[in-house]
């Protein structure tokens, strides 16, 4: 560390330009620049700069010193420092107890240093010595007298300069050593000091110095206007605060006062009764003394209130007390929720194991499933069977991360985080919190709000939540969190590290009507106004809605329509004029007229037998469908086309598929087929929908294989599955779902992976009795079962393709001979 104490000498002047070379030892210096005719003070601590010392006290006491580039380098290279410096003579040298040199040093000259030397253990540089002549014109008098003028204005505004240097600088008559005397006492930046020292011209140095002095004076001059404002401003707030204390004195006694008093001792009795951690009773407390000596009318006065308010308003030590009765919890789930039988017994475990724990240190649970499908309605349940209060936190678009810990009280509007918000709104400390879409948050330069709720969901970090607004921490560990989201891939990784995921399937036909009956149309009924018996939907009427106005995995948009109806049917009771005492029947023929023209049209199964046709199964997120997968074969020069709007994935599964039938054409008795002639369309019909995935790869390899040997596939038969090159079938997901739309279609028949089976289990009895489920390990057993007939053993020979080659060659043959005529 080089720390400077500047000081002033007057060796003798140089009148002539001399240039000599010599070799010294270098000093590299942090924050300071020597000039020559310095005195200073330097402390060296560092290894290579204590060296350098030791090696100019070994010769004649003289020591380049030059600055350092970057200050923050404890150990610089030769390209980091400047290539002027000083030449000083050491006057002085002192060991301290800590190792620590203290040198007194002078400046002589003024050096170029030409070349950085480097030895093992300290810097050394070979200089060229520079004294320029100090010529006394007319125009150099003028610039002195100039420099002097702004640095004794400099030395007024300035009171850390002594008035000594002012009569010093007026003593001095070299050009050069003034400006030397002036920058060394003035406050200015490393990179200056060195562009004046690197000025070898005295006339340029002073030019450079009178530059500088003027800007530092119009500086200085504006400070001294803005203190000037400052001390004005202060002394008008003491002289209202007098005044304001004086009134205090007078309302006193006059017993206008007291309203303010008892109001103060309100929030005071309020600060007790809150039962509050001693941190948060302190700051309280403090909050609100201040609070007592500000005016009642100014914004720091709002600010102090508004958090005492917020500090009362907590539930510190409120909570309602856990009735957790596994019996009644069951019940009450049945009967806000139909079905969604293996969601409600994990959340019977759940419950079960914090009544036997008496704690909910454990898992998070994170409901996710599509829309519709009673996520956040599950959350209210649970708060109900354990008679706990409910809140509900909507996360989606969230990207400011004070929505979660809150803002600063220094900002204008500044509010706690929505969790202390829920927790006030709940008036307990232990409500149930259902943070609703946290798949669907977002960031920005405002913050990551998923980030922040890392400390919110983790059992072992949320006993000492810290909110930016309360500044205090609150205990978040008797607050039950649950989480709801429609995909998991959106979740950040750390966040759904701490999360267990519960998943929620969509809804079948059969549970969607069950709902429908019990929940959707006494609801709608009642929200219309409409007697219940005076309206009755069929059962085929409520399927109907839901294969041609619905498409959907949850019931939102049944509901929607079935609140169509009920709207249109009070609209008839109404226009009537003598209301029928008749219930009205809505049946499947009067639909259309309630909801006009069926907004979708399920995919139907084909009538008979098709070569090239077979039916595939998919999974969407609204349910399951069947994929029906069209193949022919042209002339052509074995070019593939795949349509349909497909994904990767599925253009991956036909190329493996093709690769199979080609790599085992003998084991599967394929026909003689020449690839090279032949070009293959596969197209997947509804363009418009985007489908991917690999499911579709034994359906796509069956319709194929169809094609290309002429044999029928079974258009009872559905299938499922991906495709390996060696011909396995692999298991794929959304089983239940697929089955599902298969039985809705009638389809009977059902090929999937032998790896599948453990899915059946999930298949409501009433239809896994309806289907016969064929469980293959390879694709030649999926073409053994789907096929109708033998392949044929002929070589392929295209309908139309013979009949166009001759006609081709006639008409060859025609202009042939129209040109020999």
């Amino acid at each position: 560390m080089n720390k400077p104490e500047e000081g002033i000498s007057q060796p003798p002047s140089h009148s002539t330009f001399q240039e000599s070379r010599s070799v010294y030892p270098l000093l590299p210096l942090r924050d300071v620049v020597v000039f020559p005719f310095m005195v200073v003070p330097l402390f060296v601590g560092r290894k290579k700069s204590i060296r350098s010392i030791e090696e100019a006290m070994l010769r004649d006491r003289k020591i380049v010193l030059c600055a350092q580039k970057q200050a923050k380098t404890d150990d610089p290279d030769v390209t980091e420092l400047y290539e002027t410096g000083t030449i000083a003579e050491i006057l002085q040298l002192l060991k301290l107890p800590d190792g620590i040199l203290k040198i007194l040093v002078e400046g002589t000259t003024r050096v170029k240093i030409t070349k950085f030397g480097k030895r093992e253990d300290f810097f050394e540089g070979e200089t060229e010595e520079v004294t320029a002549t100090d010529e006394k014109s007319i125009e150099t008098q003028a610039l002195m007298r100039n420099v002097i003028g702004f640095f004794e204005q400099y030395i007024k505004l300035n009171k850390k300069i002594p008035l000594e240097v002012i009569m010093v600088a007026n003593n001095v008559e070299e050009p050069g050593r003034l400006a030397d005397i002036i920058t060394a006492h003035l406050t200015l930046k490393v990179e200056e000091k060195q562009e004046i020292l690197e000025a070898f011209d005295p006339k340029a140095r002073l030019n450079k110095i009178a530059s500088i002095l003027n800007r530092e004076l119009e500086i200085m001059m504006v400070e001294k206007k803005i203190r000037g404002q400052v001390r004005k401003q202060m002394e008008q707030i003491q002289k209202e605060y007098y005044l304001r204390e004086q009134m205090k004195a007078i309302q006193k006694e006059l017993g206008e006062g007291e309203d303010r008093i008892e109001e103060m001792e309100e929030l005071k009795k309020a600060i007790a009764k809150a039962k509050m951690p001693e941190e948060a009773r302190e700051k309280a407390e403090k909050e609100l003394s201040k609070l007592s000596k500000m005016p009642p009318g100014s914004a720091e006065a709002t600010v102090s209130r508004n958090y005492v308010d917020w500090l009362i308003s907590l539930p510190w030590a409120k909570s309602t007390k856990d009735k957790i009765e596994i019996d009644k919890a069951e019940i009450i789930l049945d009967e806000d929720h139909y079905g969604l039988k293996k969601v409600k017994e994990r959340i019977l475990e759940f419950l079960a194991v914090c009544k036997l724990k008496k704690s909910l240190k454990g898992p998070i649970l994170c409901l996710i499933g599509p829309p519709g499908v009673g996520k956040t309605s599950l959350g209210r349940s649970i708060a109900r069977s354990m008679n706990r209060k409910f809140a509900r936190i909507s996360l989606g678009g969230m990207r400011d991360e004070a929505e979660i810990r809150g803002h600063r009280r220094t900002y204008i509007g500044a509010l706690p985080g929505r969790i202390i918000q829920a927790l006030r709104d709940c008036g307990t400390r232990n409500p149930v919190i259902l943070l609703d879409e946290i798949d669907k948050m977002g960031n920005d330069f405002r913050g990551d709000p998923g980030s922040a709720l890392l400390e919110v969901l983790d059992p072992e970090q949320n006993s000492t939540f810290s909110d930016h607004f309360i500044a205090t921490p609150f205990d978040l560990s008797k607050v039950l969190f649950l989480t709801t989201a429609n995909v998991p891939h959106s979740i950040p990784p750390a966040l759904k590290d701490r999360l267990e995921i519960v998943f929620l399937p969509g809804y079948t036909e059969e549970e969607k009507v069950e709902i429908a009956k019990r929940y959707l149309l006494p609801k709608q009924k009642e929200a219309n106004g409409i007697d219940k018996n005076k309206i009755v939907f069929e059962d085929e009427s409520v399927r109907q809605i839901i294969r041609q106005y619905t498409r959907e995995s949850g019931v939102r948009s049944l509901e929607r329509e079935i609140a169509a109806v009920s709207r249109k049917i009070a609209r008839k009771l109404i226009s009537v004029s003598k209301p029928s005492a008749e219930e009205i029947s809505v049946t499947p023929e009067s639909l259309k007229g309630y909801l006009g023209v069926a907004k979708f049209h399920s995919d139907k199964k084909e009538e008979k037998h098709e070569i090239g046709i077979a039916t595939g199964l998919a999974w969407t997120e609204v349910g399951g469908a069947i994929l029906p997968i069209e193949v022919v074969i042209m002339p052509g020069r074995g070019k593939i086309t795949l349509t349909g709007s497909l994904g990767n994935v599925m253009k991956e599964s036909a190329m493996a598929g093709i690769s199979y039938l080609r790599s085992h054409a003998e084991e599967l008795r394929m026909r003689p087929i020449n690839y090279d002639k032949i070009d293959l369309h596969i197209h997947f019909p509804e363009g418009g929908v985007p489908k991917d995935g690999p499911s579709a790869g034994i359906t796509i390899a069956t319709a194929i294989y169809s094609a290309l040997n002429e044999v029928p596939i079974n258009k009872d038969f559905a299938m499922t599955g991906e495709i390996t090159l060696r011909g396995k079938v692999l298991p794929v997901g959304g089983i239940k779902e697929k089955l599902l739309a298969a039985h809705r279609h009638g389809i009977t028949n059902i090929i999937l992976s032998v790896d599948n089976e453990k899915d059946l289990e999930e298949i409501p009895e009433e239809i896994r009795n309806n289907l016969t489920i064929s469980k293959v390990r390879n694709a030649s057993e999926v073409l053994k079962l789907a096929l109708v007939g033998e392949p044929k053993q002929t070589p392929l020979v295209l309908k139309g393709y013979t009949e166009k080659k001759k006609n081709d060659k006639d008409m060859s043959s025609e202009k042939d001979s129209e040109d020999d005529a």
